[in-house]
């Protein structure tokens, strides 16, 4: 699947529709506009030189059922719908996956209520299957780990993102989109005709213009929504997830399921977990600690715009000092491996600091709020001005945003449709 960066030779730089942001909630957009309108002459513009150039090709590759979030929530039934319609959209494009489902485990009676409290959720938000099993049946399933109860998910998948993200956008293009690559967005200004009355303009100066836009940027999603005069808040903190991997030989430590953990309340992310890839690997992790860049990828990775950007934020100085001793055991983990290691042998005690090797890593975009609270919901903004009626960010899409992306497609869609009156 090959996108040209250049627009379509016979086109004008003229649209009904521009989506901005080539990951995954953009693709899928892009694509359910076209779906819904196919009439509208529509463009999706990426920055990058490829798509799913970060947190959609930097993940864990797992296909959510909905068990941890709030019932009732949008995160909840958007979960619950997306998994749905994401295997469906695999079955159809042929994209490999695998169920391979996934064991919540309670390491002691202290977690018993925590794992009680997940199954709630599960039943509630009516997710498929979920049953509680035992030490036995714990061993059944994966024979290497041990807990003394746990919630089976088994329609809990593995897929790559990045693969499925690139067959959206292929239907999008199939269905008469343009897609340019290499395109920075810039800024967003008021063009003289009432038609296009947006004009957006790239880092080197290149012209589109267009008659709405919705933006799906990600880890820039603050920052571009600010250009048509959109609010600070929530803003993006940018963190990093550092994942070792299973050695080759050591990877029938895992049979088949993914490993996670019951949640602590206390802490602000999920926790390590054992997680089988679609291409082989099993990967472990990860861990969270702030990046020194948007795009830290690697340790040493660092921006200064991005760093003071994070750093003289309000709400990164609270979260910080609420999560003092937290983040100093994830930054230790982070450089010292065997104390990754000691969590992990929570849940399988036979693996050693020789069993793995450094793995992947990601970058997630964490809106965050002026008080230091992790924004765990979808935030829409339109900014200000002649321009807002028009302009749809959206700031926040928040994990399993990959898993849930076909189900909020339909729901921007909508809010498009009602906002736009297309």
């Amino acid at each position: 699947m090959f996108f040209s960066p250049k627009l379509n030779s016979t086109a004008k730089n003229v649209y009904d529709v521009v989506i901005v942001g080539g990951g995954i909630v953009g693709c899928a957009t892009a694509r359910q506009l076209k779906l819904s309108k196919p009439n509208l002459r529509a463009v999706l513009v990426e920055k990058e030189a490829k798509l799913a150039a970060h947190q959609s090709g930097h993940n864990s590759g797992v296909l959510h059922s909905g068990i941890y979030y709030v019932p009732g929530s949008l995160k909840a039934r958007l979960c619950v719908k997306g998994i749905d319609m994401a295997y469906k959209f695999c079955d159809e494009k042929s994209i490999p996956y695998k169920k391979c489902g996934k064991l919540i485990v309670a390491l002691n009676e202290g977690e018993i209520g925590g794992l009680e409290n997940l199954f709630d959720r599960s039943q509630k938000n009516n997710c498929r299957d979920i049953s509680v099993v035992d030490a036995a049946r714990i061993r059944e399933i994966e024979p290497h780990c041990q807990g003394i109860k746990a919630i089976w998910s088994p329609h809990t998948g593995i897929v790559d993102w990045a693969v499925v993200t690139l067959k959206m956008a292929e239907d999008f293009k199939q269905m008469g989109g343009d897609i340019e690559l290499g395109w920075t967005l810039n800024k967003i200004e008021e063009s003289n005709n009432p038609q296009t009355p947006i004009k957006l303009i790239d880092s080197k100066g290149k012209e589109i213009f267009a008659s709405y836009v919705i933006t799906c940027a990600g880890l820039y999603s603050d920052r571009i929504a600010q250009l048509s005069g959109g609010s600070e808040l929530p803003k993006i903190i940018p963190f990093r997830g550092e994942y070792l991997k299973l050695k080759p030989e050591k990877r029938y430590l895992v049979k088949q399921a993914n490993i996670y953990p019951v949640p602590d309340p206390r802490f602000p992310f999920l926790g390590v977990h054992f997680t089988p890839t679609i291409y082989g690997d099993v990967i472990l992790g990860p861990n969270a600690v702030m990046a020194l860049s948007r795009e830290g990828y690697n340790k040493l990775d660092f921006s200064a715009k991005d760093f003071i950007d994070s750093i003289k934020y309000r709400g990164t100085q609270k979260l910080i000092f609420k999560y003092a001793c937290y983040g100093f055991g994830e930054l230790t983990r982070s450089f010292y491996i065997p104390a990754q290691i000691k969590l992990l042998q929570q849940y399988i005690p036979e693996i050693t600091s020789n069993d793995v090797e450094i793995g992947r890593t990601g970058v997630r975009a964490q809106a965050l709020d002026i008080d230091g609270n992790l924004v765990d919901e979808f935030v829409y903004d339109s900014g200000k001005g002649p321009l807002s009626s028009r302009i749809i960010h959206v700031r926040n899409a928040p994990s399993p945003a990959a898993t849930s992306s076909l189900a909020i497609a339909e729901m921007i869609l909508e809010k498009c449709v009602e906002q736009f009156g297309i």
